[in-house]
């Protein structure tokens, strides 16, 4: 069956198949009530009949305050432990959240070595088809417990990307604590909102800057333009926004930066 191409963002609500992915500083402490109005829009979206994939950061944030951590730990070890108390909370909290609307939520952890290995690549791509198949919603996080430097996706920006095209993905929707993407810092005078980028558009002039405020994640807004740009290649329409916006943006409002998609 052929899949509606999404060529501007009142399309999306007709996608049949959206990828969200929600930061780590979005949804852990202090703004760990976020959670609730996310799984609102998602449910929104999941009940008119869209198959949603979240992609879900937090797992070492949300487990810092259980080991007792004031800052994200920087040895792998502690990331380690963070991560798998963390992944346990972070994931009850969605489940608690969307119970309230009889949507069952199903995990999947994935390391970069996983979809760089065929055979590893094919088996998460039939798993995550019988998810969705079963109106299951599929809830993606790197497996940060076993994954190491050497194999880290580096961001769950890129892991969306990725998982965009493991599952074919008609729109990826990439979420932060800022509403667009802006020509440099939006804080900074001058910043201007980036509303379109064309296909093949190298953003000449445009400085990033790095983690949002919270220190917690480890993207930024240099890292949601790679992954779109992976994902727009692969003809996937993509949308930065905020977190807050979610809900417009699953509606198809005129929001945050819109990456047009290559035409395969």
């Amino acid at each position: 069956m052929t899949r509606p191409r999404i060529l501007s963002r009142a399309g999306i609500p007709g996608a049949q198949r959206v990828v969200v992915k929600v930061g780590s500083s979005s949804i852990s402490g202090a703004n760990a009530g976020q959670i609730e109005p996310l799984v609102d829009a998602l449910a929104t979206a999941h009940a008119r009949g869209t198959e949603v994939i979240l992609v879900s950061s937090g797992a070492i944030a949300t487990g810092m305050p259980y080991l007792k951590l004031d800052a994200r730990p920087n040895d792998l070890a502690t990331q380690q432990a963070a991560a798998a108390v963390g992944q346990n909370v972070l994931i009850f909290r969605y489940q608690d959240s969307l119970r309230r609307y009889g949507i069952v939520a199903g995990q999947v952890l994935l390391t970069a070595g996983d979809l760089e290995n065929p055979t590893h690549t094919s088996n998460a791509q039939r798993a995550m088809d019988r998810l969705l198949g079963l109106r299951i919603l599929p809830i993606v996080n790197e497996n940060d417990t076993v994954a190491t430097h050497e194999i880290r996706f580096g961001d769950n920006d890129r892991l969306a990307a990725m998982v965009s095209q493991l599952v074919g993905a008609d729109a990826l929707i990439l979420l932060s604590d800022v509403d667009a993407l802006y020509t440099r810092p939006p804080q900074e005078p001058g910043a201007v909102k980036i509303t379109e980028v064309p296909l093949g558009d190298d953003l000449a002039g445009v400085t990033f800057g790095d983690i949002g405020s919270a220190g917690v994640g480890t993207g930024g807004a240099a890292t949601k333009v790679s992954a779109a740009r992976l994902a727009a290649a692969a003809g996937t329409a993509v949308l930065v926004t905020s977190t807050a916006n979610v809900a417009a943006a699953l509606s198809g409002a005129e929001l945050g930066t819109w990456f047009e998609p290559a035409a395969l």
